[in-house]
């Protein structure tokens, strides 16, 4: 089952067939929109590689929807819930993204909008846990996206929005990229270390560190960019602490005020990541090969 995309497998029901069909192509297709972060799916694990790489899939496909600006806010919001029905399975009806994917500057991200109906498809070759685990991730990740366009909607250059508070915060993150280390975390347990007494609570729980962690480093980094389209990840709260507005931020003159609350969110994005390495370290000192050959089988 876990190799389904793989040819030589023999298919069992026609949308096994109908999976393997369509894989070639959407590998491909994974290649174009994935840039850099293909050349990580591709050294996955085997048993591991089609789960994360078919729901990085569906994401991005989601993701194309809510940052396609240029369609009306409605018209985004009801391609999400018509897109996430049919991830969900709660929805049988075809999509047509057709409108949606003419908007599209990059060939690979239209083809993607054109295809979401073999993607999904592709749901079909996997069991019933890696299903719900491909499904709730998509799920809450496009709770975020949905979130993210509705707080968004009147923002522009010249009218920022921010978050309230952390507690925003620290829900944002857990929708856009906490969610994405529970799921790998739970794939990997599933798959790769079924046989071992792992702590499986500290496990997820810092798998979800991580993916905030990297949120983090993205919001900083992103902040400058963010800010010029009326968007301020940072809460409002933090900011009115230090003496700070969002459209502030944009001013030279307030990086000496604003350094010591930049440096805050470093720190929190670093304990994140440092709770996740150190959890490793401990499980490969306890004997737990994370990538020995258990990995590499």
């Amino acid at each position: 089952m876990n190799r389904c995309w793989r040819t030589r497998l023999r298919p069992l029901t026609s949308k096994s067939r109908m999976a393997q069909t369509f894989a070639k192509p959407l590998i491909l297709l994974l290649k174009e929109v994935s840039r850099s972060f293909y050349l990580t799916l591709r050294v996955l694990p085997g048993a591991i590689r089609s789960q994360i790489s078919l729901a990085y899939l569906l994401a991005r496909a989601t993701d194309t929807i809510a940052d396609t600006e240029i369609v009306p806010i409605a018209q985004r919001l009801e391609a999400l819930q018509s897109l996430r029905d049919r991830i969900l399975a709660k929805s049988d009806q075809p999509l047509n993204f057709a409108q949606l994917a003419k908007h599209q500057s990059s060939s690979g991200e239209r083809a993607l909008l054109e295809r979401c109906n073999e993607a999904i498809a592709l749901l079909d070759c996997f069991s019933a846990a890696d299903q719900r685990s491909i499904r709730e991730v998509l799920k809450i990740i496009t709770s975020g996206q949905e979130l993210d366009i509705q707080r968004f909607s009147a923002a522009n250059a010249n009218q920022i929005f921010a978050l309230a508070t952390d507690q925003e915060l620290d829900d944002y993150t857990y929708r856009v990229a906490g969610c994405v280390g529970e799921f790998w975390t739970t794939i990997c347990q599933a798959h790769l270390f079924q046989d071992d007494s792992l702590d499986q609570d500290s496990l997820l729980k810092n798998g979800v560190r991580f993916g905030k962690g990297l949120q983090l480093i993205n919001i900083l980094r992103d902040l400058p960019a963010d800010l010029r389209r009326g968007r301020c990840y940072l809460p409002s709260q933090r900011l009115n602490e230090c003496g700070l507005t969002p459209a502030g931020l944009l001013d030279p003159a307030n990086e000496p005020g604003f350094r010591a609350l930049y440096s805050a969110y470093l720190d929190l994005a670093d304990a994140h990541l440092v709770a996740f390495v150190e959890q490793s370290v401990k499980d490969a000192f306890a004997g737990r090969e994370w990538i020995g050959h258990k990995v590499r089988r």
